[in-house]
């Protein structure tokens, strides 16, 4: 498949230069660009690369001067990463599932399935499931009994939706995500050590022998619109009632959502995100890589919080949170700079006690 480079710069909105009817058919970095190829160069640094590369067009910064740089054809980027939105959006074919459904699958007669839909093979679709307009569905998916999938879903390899799971429109789940699988939900018959610690912060009258109830999930799921979870991410099922993402929202790969959580609309959870039960997320809060937060508590709309922190009490709406535990930015990056400078204060600190203690 090939593009003209005027139909790109529409697609993209974007103003372009040159021979607007040359076809490129893949997008490259400029260094390895061949002559049938767009590179990609939104930025200064990057026009040493065109000169090694053979492409004939690129996509380059604003004000950029293309004809210097020995090209045929020019679109210019107001804001690059958008602009590469745009382009692979346009560029990607997408998965190779064939229309229509695969003779090797398992199909409840009492499910609904659009006519438009395509199915893979080894799908295993349960009883009541009601799948929208225009899904895709790859190999080896199963969705229980009781989901909906909305319009123009895409769910890849491997991925299971758990029973009565609601999803709407334009959903998009990676490979090996399990969504609906049972909250981790126990209990002990009589006080157990882990409610004894929360209460004492760390004091034990005695240790003692005890085991674990299993508290089983009826809720189920529910996920709104153009979400999508990443490869082998879960969403556990609520106790009572469901656990529910927003719309909007983008999980990372092995993000775990655990039960009864409530995420809002368009916030962004990176790799290894944990969000215990509980606890409620705010509208377009972003949770860098290996944030955890505790269950049973509130993150407010417009949180942003860096790799790694671990959140363990309510954090405000428009708080900007760093570290174990959390606290401001600000905060953390002056104990970072105080921990930096123990060393050099605890031989300043040796040198004094010598100089004291001399008789």
């Amino acid at each position: 498949m090939s593009h003209t480079i005027r139909d790109i710069a529409t697609a993209l909105g974007a103003e372009a230069a040159g021979n607007l009817d040359l076809r490129v058919t893949r997008a490259a970095e400029p260094q390895a660009a061949g002559p049938d190829d767009l590179a990609l160069a939104m930025d200064p640094k990057y026009a040493g690369g065109l000169a090694r590369g053979k492409a004939r067009a690129a996509l380059l910064w604003q004000g950029a001067d293309w004809q210097d740089l020995g090209l045929e054809a020019a679109i210019f980027a107001p804001r690059s990463r958008v602009a590469m939105a745009g382009l692979t959006t346009m560029m990607d074919p997408g998965p190779d599932i064939a229309a229509g459904i695969h003779p090797m699958t398992v199909i409840d007669p009492t499910a609904r399935i659009a006519e438009d839909a395509a199915i893979g093979p080894f799908v295993v679709i349960g009883a009541g499931v009601t799948i929208g307009p225009r899904a895709r569905i790859a190999a080896q998916v199963s969705i229980a009994e009781g989901a909906s999938l909305g319009a123009d879903a895409l769910i890849l390899q491997g991925a299971r939706i758990g029973a009565r799971v609601t999803i709407g429109d334009r959903f998009i789940c990676q490979p090996g995500a399990v969504i609906g699988a049972d909250g981790f939900s126990f209990v002990t018959p009589e006080r157990s050590g882990v409610e004894e610690i929360r209460a004492t912060l760390g004091h034990r009258e005695e240790i003692r022998q005890q085991s674990w109830t299993r508290i089983h999930s009826l809720g189920a799921v529910t996920i709104g619109d153009d979400v999508e979870i990443g490869a082998n991410a879960c969403i556990d099922r609520g106790t009572i009632r469901d656990t529910s993402i927003g719309s909007g929202s983008k999980l990372d790969n092995l993000v775990h959502i655990g039960h009864n959580v409530q995420v809002g609309r368009d916030c962004l959870l990176c790799g290894q995100v944990g969000i215990a039960g509980s606890s409620r997320i705010g509208d377009r809060v972003v949770l860098a890589g290996q944030c955890g937060v505790n269950d049973n508590i509130f993150v407010g709309d417009d949180v942003i919080a860096g790799g790694a922190t671990k959140i363990f009490t309510n954090a405000p709406a428009g708080r900007v949170l760093l570290g174990y535990p959390a606290v401001k930015m600000e905060t953390q990056m002056e104990i970072n700079k105080a921990l930096r400078r123990l060393p050099r204060m605890a031989a300043q600190l040796a040198e004094l006690q010598k100089s004291v203690s001399k008789p």
